[in-house]
């Protein structure tokens, strides 16, 4: 777990210098990093999706994962008990909780975090982490100079995000197949698109809502198991 520590770590160093320089960075240039994360985010999500796609075994999967992840993310209303959860801290609601579902969408969805923790569980391997971690240093001060130090919130979720990848690599490692991984990195991507929609102001697209799309994959490989073995 070392790395997923280390990682941890980054974030909240990462958000404690962007708050310190929050003070100093007039509005528009606040407005400008607001921007910036936004094309980031895009740059980001497109590139994951791009670069896993072609590895699907059921190139419409991912489809039906983002279809089906807003229907019940809506019913759920995640996006909404979020907000409601950002306010209840205090924030200036809608600035944090923007960034705090970038953020988190930005540490935990991709290839080092999730591969990351499951090599370092298989391999003893933190190399993926700690090139992770060193991302995330300096996005999360980025992120916290232009929403303040309310960004830290996202470390431990990352916390828990990485050690869940990790637990079920010890247990269940070598029976995980490298198409779900390229599946749930596809659905992440595009999630992180999303993000990057909102951030920019073009479309709001709760990117929280679509969470859920992220089980659906898991669960289409559970059933595909279920029947090639019944």
């Amino acid at each position: 777990m070392l790395g997923t520590i280390t990682n941890t770590v980054a974030i909240l160093v990462g958000s404690a210098i962007g708050a310190g320089l929050k003070r100093g960075i007039k509005q528009q240039y606040q407005s400008a990093l607001y921007t910036a994360m936004g094309l980031a985010s895009l740059s980001l999500g497109v590139n994951a999706v791009v670069r896993t796609m072609p590895q699907s075994r059921y190139p419409v999967l991912f489809i039906v994962s983002i279809a089906l992840g807003a229907l019940v993310g809506t019913m759920l209303d995640i996006d909404g008990r979020f907000h409601r959860l950002v306010d209840r801290m205090g924030a200036t609601a809608d600035g944090l909780a923007k960034g705090l579902s970038t953020g988190i969408l930005l540490y935990c969805i991709g290839t080092f975090s999730i591969v990351g923790p499951m090599l370092s569980a298989l391999e003893g391997d933190n190399t993926f982490l700690y090139t992770n971690a060193t991302l995330d240093l300096i996005t999360s001060a980025v992120l916290s100079a232009t929403y303040g130090f309310g960004m830290a919130w996202a470390a431990p979720v990352l916390f828990c995000w990485q050690g869940m990848f990790y637990v079920v690599a010890l247990w269940f490692g070598p029976i995980i197949p490298d198409a779900l991984v390229a599946e749930i990195i596809t659905v992440g991507g595009t999630l992180i698109v999303a993000s990057g929609l909102s951030l920019l102001g073009i479309k709001d697209c709760r990117a929280l809502n679509l969470l859920p799309a992220l089980l659906v994959p898991v669960v289409w490989f559970l059933l595909v198991a279920g029947f090639g073995n019944a």
